[in-house]
């Protein structure tokens, strides 16, 4: 990426190149396990993104070799009291609720450990690309909580309900590739390339209208869990957000011109 921003948060960086945004998890001497300080600054990054209409895709990827993310900061948790506890829930919300609330598509690119609150975070994204270093989990019953970031809600979605309660309740962690059989990862790649492809991935979303993308992505997010004639009506209310824009009009001019589309983004 070619243009990077360092903001004040720590642990946490956006990487900028044109229409892609690279949130990188950067606290590396801990495997970027996510403190109350991380979950800020994952929370004050996601806002930053999602009020940035220039962004079509956002990859997130970690620094750290061996490891996406690990979860959550045991180490810090340990000397919690119940009171503290307490005050570093709402940052913790606040962090995985960002990623999920990202109204552009969203693409987790994971490689090593992606565990408890790590892979919640993968799971907060549309897709994610793994190499075959790749270990996801949602052990938090071996440390007596729940997964708390998301991951009795959405790993249902994604695998069904039998498959995340036989996860969720044996802690177990899955390498690779049964991790993409059982869909629990998106795309297998090559050992190292996971990074690169995930944002090869983003770049070929990001040729898009930025209006259809966020149109599609609030009427697939929407209609979760919802009957077929309530989704059809959310369906219908996000069709009519672009149908009138600008970017379809210049989508099919640019069709019937025989070139790229120029996106307005209105």
């Amino acid at each position: 990426m070619e243009e990077q921003r360092y903001e004040e948060w720590v642990a946490v960086r956006t990487d900028r190149e044109r229409h892609l945004a690279e949130l990188v998890l950067d606290r590396p001497q801990a495997m970027n396990a996510v403190s109350t300080r991380m979950a800020r600054g994952i929370a004050r990054a996601c806002e930053a993104l999602a009020a940035d209409g220039d962004v079509r895709a956002v990859v997130l990827s970690s620094t750290h070799e061996r490891a996406f993310c690990v979860g959550a900061d045991l180490k810090e948790r340990n000397s919690f009291t119940d009171a503290d506890l307490s005050r570093q829930r709402p940052h913790a919300r606040a962090a995985y609720g960002g990623v999920l609330a990202l109204p552009m598509p969203t693409i987790a690119a994971v490689h090593g450990f992606a565990l408890g609150g790590g892979f919640e975070l993968a799971l907060s994204c549309d897709l994610i690309v793994a190499d075959p270093t790749a270990v996801v989990a949602l052990p938090e019953v071996s440390v007596g909580v729940i997964p708390g970031g998301g991951g009795t809600q959405l790993l249902p979605r994604r695998v069904g309900a039998a498959r995340a309660a036989e996860l969720i309740f044996t802690a177990r962690r899955v390498a690779a590739e049964e991790a993409r059989e059982l869909g629990l990862v998106d795309q297998l790649v090559a050992e190292g390339e996971d990074r690169a492809e995930a944002l090869a991935l983003a770049a070929r979303i990001a040729a898009h209208s930025p209006v259809g993308l966020r149109a599609a992505k609030r009427a697939l997010r929407t209609g979760w869990g919802m009957d077929l004639a309530a989704g059809m009506e959310v369906e219908d209310a996000a069709w009519r957000t672009v149908a009138f824009s600008g970017d379809r009009a210049e989508g099919v001019a640019a069709f019937n011109e025989k070139r790229a589309p120029r996106w307005p983004g209105e």
